[in-house]
């Protein structure tokens, strides 16, 4: 064992959190301003706007103080009242675990579920929709990260505005990563964070709400106030005139706004650029040393998350804890219904860098190979390169 379970791993390729950017690290160790002194209130002001930059918001993102999984349960909560018909898209683990929230809320509950290693079919959702014209809110995550797999939510957006129907959108692990905004694909609601592609800590959820969805949720009266689940008592907090419900993650909010700027001063293209560049390495090499990828097809493979099919024979838990103690590099498992049959190797913020496609498959392959699979890893990392190379 090179790598003990005590020590810190020399390379962290996960699906989230992710190693957040040193110039973030050091953000976190600004001076925590108290939250009603004005120097803080105009900053936070600022960072608001910032966020707002960067979704392509034509209204003030809400800053959510917990990480994004609160803000997607805060999602179901605010929006959905108990009148409400509701169709959610299941393609994976997190989509369908929406449905449980949106359950809670009303019990008038469709999905569309396809298996998952494939995505939802546009086409499957314009027919639901006209055969069952009461849906009003339809949910849907952009990128599954259990299975690593893309749901084309610009197409489905559409379908679901011309039906008149509120929607509800998880990009918790592809914003910042690949060309999506909230407007984009007419989301009322759009959940992400910056614990994933921006490169930042958990514990800070960013939403985009729709003015019509602001008149939906004040409308709901079982919509959460007065509660770390609301959304709709931080509605002006972003204005430095405005109290805020409760005392904000300053910290947090401090690293948000290195996140941001590195972002935006590097430049929305090309650091999804990047994102994609290090998944397509990954994939050709994963195909060329001779693994299978998870998704049915790469045209839905993501590129902030690679998943590949556990070889047969093979204990996936053993096999990350191998690529761990050998080389000092951690992957991230399946969930639910993908745990065991998958692993995943993330592409995201600092690690969206191509040389770590050429890291993560030399430790895949290694482990894979001393627990006795005959992979071609030369072959695999010559595949990454190649596909490194071309971009040159």
């Amino acid at each position: 064992m090179r790598y003990k379970d005590n020590a810190d791993p020399v390379i962290t390729l996960t699906s989230g959190p992710v190693n957040a950017y040193a110039d973030v690290l050091r953000g976190l160790s600004r001076t925590v301003l108290y939250d009603y002194d004005p120097a803080f209130q105009l900053f936070y002001e600022n960072v608001v706007a910032k966020a707002q930059k960067a979704m392509r918001l034509s209204t003030r993102p809400v800053l959510l103080q917990g990480e994004p999984v609160m803000g997607l349960e805060a999602a179901a909560a605010s929006l959905i009242s108990s009148e409400d018909v509701v169709l959610n898209l299941a393609s994976g683990v997190y989509g369908k675990g929406f449905g449980y929230w949106a359950k809670r809320y009303s019990p008038n509950l469709l999905e569309i579920e396809t298996p998952y290693n494939e995505s939802i079919d546009p086409q499957a959702v314009a027919d639901m929709l006209k055969k069952h014209p009461e849906i009003t809110v339809v949910s849907v995550c952009h990128h599954d990260t259990p299975s690593g797999t893309i749901n084309p939510i610009d197409e489905i957006g559409a379908i679901v505005s011309a039906h008149g129907a509120y929607f509800i959108v998880d990009a918790v692990s592809s914003f910042g990563g690949m060309k999506t905004h909230p407007e984009d694909c007419k989301a009322d609601l759009y959940v992400t964070g910056p614990n994933k592609c921006l490169g930042a800590p958990p514990g800070l959820t960013m939403m985009g709400v729709s003015d019509r969805a602001w008149a939906r949720m004040k409308a709901n009266p079982s919509a959460p106030r007065a509660s770390v689940l609301s959304i709709l008592d931080w509605e002006n907090a972003w204005s430095h005139e405005k109290p805020f419900p409760f005392t904000p993650s300053v910290a947090e909010i401090n690293g948000l706004d290195v996140a941001l700027d590195l972002y935006l001063n590097e430049g929305p293209e090309a650091v999804w650029a990047r994102h994609a560049l290090t998944a397509k390495a990954t994939r050709a090499g994963a195909l060329a040393m001779g693994l299978s990828l998870w998704a049915a097809s790469e045209k839905i493979a993501s590129p902030t998350t690679t998943s590949i099919c556990t070889p047969q024979g093979v204990d996936e838990a053993a096999l990350r804890q191998a690529v761990r103690e050998r080389y000092g590099v951690v992957f991230s498992s399946g969930r639910g219904e993908t745990l065991g049959k998958l692993t995943r190797i993330g592409h995201m913020g600092p690690t969206a860098q191509p040389i770590y496609a050429v890291a993560a498959l030399t430790a895949l392959g290694g482990a894979l190979n001393a627990m006795g699979q005959k992979l071609a890893v030369g072959r695999g990392i010559d595949a990454a390169l190649a596909v490194i190379d071309a971009d040159a």
